[in-house]
């Protein structure tokens, strides 16, 4: 999906929320259990409540790849049941060198057929430019992240600049605006602002709203550009709203809440 196609979805459904299936076996209702394929069972119902109301899905590769050969197949399934107008998000934090990055582009970009693939950068230049090398596909830099550990290595100051104020002016002059988004976690609003003077143009993707407590007006107000600029992810928030056999119901319920919010704050 090219940035134009992103920005018109997100202005005709007035949500920039990415609906994150980060999808837990222990956690899905029990029913599901019975299924052939729990993981694949529980992600179909969520994506058939809730895909009117999102404009991405994020699909965390850890959850899969615990399960081994199972969970690549229920995670090629998910990914393959996506309406295709909805942009795909392979959140595997790869980032290696040379033929090592470009064959975990192909991994996530040709095999599995996302959109997207985040990525380390803390190999430098060639870890990330083999995942830019890919026609209407993106790399999502780790730029500033939500956990309590960015601390230890992203807010350091380097010379003028904190490390991830670096990370992100430098590996933004080697792809653009239309092939490259950052992470940026919503627990870091205070930051936003100026994040946003370092990099106008480019998309953020912002996880944190929800269970762990960023504030979607607060990462809207301070992050958004012309193109709105946010895919907001919402993960357990959202597809864990319910447990019980009205959980598709309830993480519409959750999502619809998120996206008429969003529509609030869309200009």
């Amino acid at each position: 999906m090219n940035r134009q196609d992103l920005v018109q979805l997100i202005r005709e459904r007035k949500s920039y929320l990415c609906i994150g299936l980060d999808t837990d076996i222990q956690k899905i209702p029990k029913h599901l259990l019975s299924h052939a394929d729990p993981i694949f069972a529980f992600n179909k119902a969520i994506i058939d409540a809730t895909k009117d109301l999102c404009v991405a899905y994020k699909i965390n590769t850890a959850f899969y790849e615990c399960q081994g050969i199972r969970g690549w197949e229920s995670l090629q399934r998910t990914v393959e049941y996506i309406p295709e107008n909805i942009f795909t998000i392979a959140d595997a934090k790869r980032g290696d060198i040379g033929n090592t990055s470009t064959y975990y582009a192909k991994t996530f970009f040709e095999t599995y057929g996302f959109d997207s693939v985040t990525v380390a950068p803390y190999m430098g230049r060639d870890s990330v430019e083999p995942f830019l090398a890919f026609p209407g596909k993106w790399a999502i830099v780790l730029g500033l992240t939500s956990n309590a550990g960015s601390a230890d290595f992203q807010q350091l100051t380097t010379g003028n600049a904190r490390l991830y104020e670096t990370v992100m002016t430098t590996t933004a002059a080697w792809g653009s605006a239309d092939n490259m988004m950052f992470v940026v976690g919503a627990t870091q609003a205070a930051a936003v602002a100026d994040i946003r003077k370092l990099v106008p143009d480019h998309f953020f993707l912002v996880p944190g709203v929800g269970a762990q407590g960023g504030s979607l007006k607060e990462i809207s107000e301070k992050g958004m550009n012309n193109d709105i600029g946010l895919l907001v992810n919402a993960s357990r928030a959202v597809i864990y709203a319910g447990n019980g056999e009205q959980f598709a119901e309830d993480a519409r319920a959750a999502a619809l809440a998120y996206q008429q919010e969003m529509a609030q704050y869309i200009k």
